[in-house]
């Protein structure tokens, strides 16, 4: 009797501790805003110059494609939602930013300006800060308005990633100021930091592991990161658009909703998304083609918390 009593006890008080970080886990940090510090935002025609660095598969590179092309695209209305409307949120920054509230908000067209391939792994399988320069320069098609994608694949080690962020965006500096984004692949280095929630987490509560919606991992992970990082890139291109926080601990559009991809999430709980019934992959968005996605939450610059397409 004394040790079932011991364990209502212990039962009520775990649900009581649950109850307690509902509200901060499900929704967001009630003291976090992200300010806008009057910088340019990525705006109009979009073109990306991608690299990839090392060997990929062709659902890396399709997952990738496919869901560029889905940011503009609402090919079937019927199939709710849609990567745009994602995508529109990221785009609601302009609004944010602006200061006419008049003035009507374009659209952020985002398109492939062209490929590279770098199979020989022509500096070496480690990828340092200092690498990017180089990279920028053997990508592509470098126009106006372009960003650079680096994309590496999962036997490369990149300095930064795996530390705290699985993917990270910049400017070169100097007359070209090229913005460019790197994605690692997490798959053997860090999967349990950056593959979650394809993977077991390496901390934190351990809550159901989903199925990747592509049938990949890598692949479905490194979508999750880019697309943070691009929402990141378009939002705050040159550290001086919407962030929030010192530069070590930058907090951006993307990365303010940490593990949070539905409605109702908590840690270790993705929230609320989709089951495709053929693969049996987790997912949030429709894209071309019939592709789906699985989209990390975005901070909404309106409402001052986490939005979801779920």
């Amino acid at each position: 009797m004394a040790s079932s009593s011991s364990s209502l006890i212990s039962l009520s008080f775990l649900l009581v501790l649950v109850l307690l970080r509902l509200p901060f886990s499900a929704s967001s940090d009630p003291d976090r805003s992200l300010i806008y510090h009057g910088g340019p935002l990525l705006t109009g025609n979009i073109s990306l110059s991608i690299l990839w660095y090392g060997r990929f598969g062709r659902t890396h590179k399709r997952v990738m494609r496919h869901f560029i092309k889905s940011l503009n695209i609402n090919s079937n209305r019927n199939l709710e939602p849609p990567v745009s409307s994602w995508w529109e949120m990221v785009e609601s920054y302009q609004e944010a930013a602006a200061t006419d509230e008049a003035e009507k908000v374009p659209k952020i067209v985002v398109r492939v300006g062209g490929e590279a391939n770098d199979k020989s792994y022509s500096i070496g399988k480690v990828v340092t800060n200092d690498f990017i320069p180089g990279f920028v320069k053997e990508a592509t098609n470098i126009e106006k308005g372009t960003v650079v994608v680096i994309f590496t694949a999962r036997d490369v080690t990149v300095q930064g990633l795996c530390m705290g962020k699985c993917a990270d965006h910049g400017v070169t500096g100097g007359e070209s100021n090229q913005v460019y984004i790197i994605v690692g692949n997490p798959e053997a280095e860090c999967p349990g930091a950056c593959a979650w929630p394809f993977h077991r987490a390496d901390y934190g509560p351990q809550g159901v592991t989903l199925q990747p919606p592509s049938g990949k991992v890598g692949a479905d992970s490194m979508l999750v990161s880019f697309a943070q990082a691009l929402a990141a890139a378009v939002t705050n291109p040159y550290n001086n658009g919407f962030y929030d926080g010192p530069e070590a601990e930058r907090v951006e559009a993307s990365t303010a909703c940490p593990g949070i991809f539905g409605s109702g999430a908590l840690p270790g709980y993705t929230g609320k998304v989709r089951v495709d019934p053929k693969n049996g992959g987790a997912f949030n968005a429709h894209g071309v083609k019939g592709n789906k996605f699985l989209l990390p939450a975005l901070w909404n610059p309106k409402t001052s918390s986490c939005w979801t397409t779920m």
